[in-house]
């Protein structure tokens, strides 16, 4: 048996993860669960999988979901999940976060959370010797110089499950990565893609949120509206396999049916395919190197008739550029992109600004910073605050 951790247990990702738990629990059993203020999922998530530990952001969110248990009248004999030996003990705050993320008796950390909270649990799993099933894209777009050091240090094994990443992961299995010439991220396109200037200041908060492919947290699917996750990922991927930013390209395939390739020196190109399904990288990355069945939609290529590939709008949807910007000026300057985009995120969903000023909002920020090169966690989290206080400040936000 397999023991996990999953860092984000009651967004997407963490959600799909504890899907394919569901599956196959025989081979897994589920150590903690750390979520955020949704404490009716996760004690639902409790009940059914009854991990040693739940992690909640404060104190208060703990308290709630620890009478939500009592009102369900939690306890081993009752759970319907895998017996623990233990009732659940709650726990809350980044020392709660962390203190599950180094449990002695772990395999691996599903790191699913989303934003920089998830960064120091992961480092410290790192450090402990976890591997981790990687998830969170502000790990290595704000500390990649840190995490993939220390994980080499440690002998850890970063796992993809970004879609993405994990279809890279999966081309080059049994390849010489030093013969790969070229990495092709494919990218839906989000809702936006054929729109002008002019139709997106008139974007609403619903339309941003209508994905046309994938099924995803509210800010990653913002994030993939405006393509500042495929900046994002465009970063991770020039750490996680090498690769130097110029030989990392963007490709819009609307139907999601590419998941990403890489191009070889030879002039050949490898791709991994399959329906937009979460689930499959997911699993990939707890089971490798082996495949086991997943339930589901298979590809129906004579339905599918054909496969379609476009140009990027990079003029009017500004988040590739942005973030390619920030990579070549490297160091701090990651943090600032990334936790502008974060603050601009949160904002646009809370209604409180346009979905354009989300650009405007990372491009200011950039411009203020000065660059400390080669950044420590402490100075991570230190720019992180003075980008947000500054946004803040110029935007007039109490």
């Amino acid at each position: 048996m397999k023991k996990i951790i999953i860092l984000g247990s009651t967004g997407s990702i963490g959600m799909q993860t504890l899907d394919v738990v569901r599956h196959n629990r025989e081979d897994f059993c589920v150590l903690a669960l750390t979520g955020g203020k949704n404490t009716e999922r996760m004690a639902e998530q409790i009940c059914e999988f009854s991990p040693k530990y739940a992690v909640m952001k404060d104190e208060q969110t703990a308290g709630e979901l620890q009478e939500i248990l009592r009102e369900k009248g939690y306890s081993q004999e009752n759970s319907t999940g895998t017996s623990q030996g233990s009732t659940c003990e709650v726990l809350w705050g980044m020392e709660g976060f962390v203190q599950v993320s180094v449990l002695p008796e772990a395999d691996v950390v599903v790191a699913a959370m989303v934003g920089m909270v998830g960064l120091r649990p992961v480092m410290e799993a790192i450090s402990a010797g976890k591997d981790i099933a990687l998830a969170n894209k502000e790990t290595l777009v704000t500390a990649g110089h840190i995490i993939m050091k220390l994980a080499k240090e440690k002998g850890v094994r970063i796992l993809p499950v970004d879609s993405e990443h994990s279809a890279i992961f999966q081309a080059l299995n049994g390849e010489k990565k030093e013969q790969a010439e070229v990495l092709y991220l494919t990218a839906s396109g989000g809702p936006f893609r054929s729109y002008s200037r002019q139709q997106l200041e008139a974007v609403t908060k619903k339309q941003a949120l209508a994905h046309p492919n994938w099924l995803m947290g509210p800010k990653i699917t913002v994030d993939s509206a405006t393509m500042i996750n495929k900046g994002l990922e465009i970063i991770e991927a020039t750490w996680l396999f090498d690769m130097d930013l110029d030989h990392v390209k963007v490709v819009v395939q609307p139907q999601s049916i590419i998941h990403s390739m890489v191009g070889f020196r030879d002039g050949a190109v490898l791709a991994q395919l399959g329906v937009p399904d979460m689930r499959l990288s997911i699993q990939y990355a707890l089971y490798y190197p082996e495949r086991i069945y997943l339930d589901g939609e298979r590809l129906d290529f004579e339905k599918i008739g054909q496969i379609q590939f476009e140009k990027p709008n990079t003029d009017v949807l500004r988040g590739i550029p942005l973030a390619v910007e920030a990579c070549r000026a490297g160091g701090s300057m990651l943090t600032v992109m990334n936790a502008a985009n974060e603050y601009a995120v949160s904002k646009f969903l809370s209604e409180d600004i346009k979905f354009l000023e989300i650009y405007d909002m990372i491009e200011f920020a950039m411009r203020q910073h000065k660059i400390i090169d080669n950044p420590s966690l402490d100075e991570i989290l230190q720019v992180e605050a003075e980008t947000c206080d500054r946004l803040k400040k110029k935007w007039n936000f109490v």
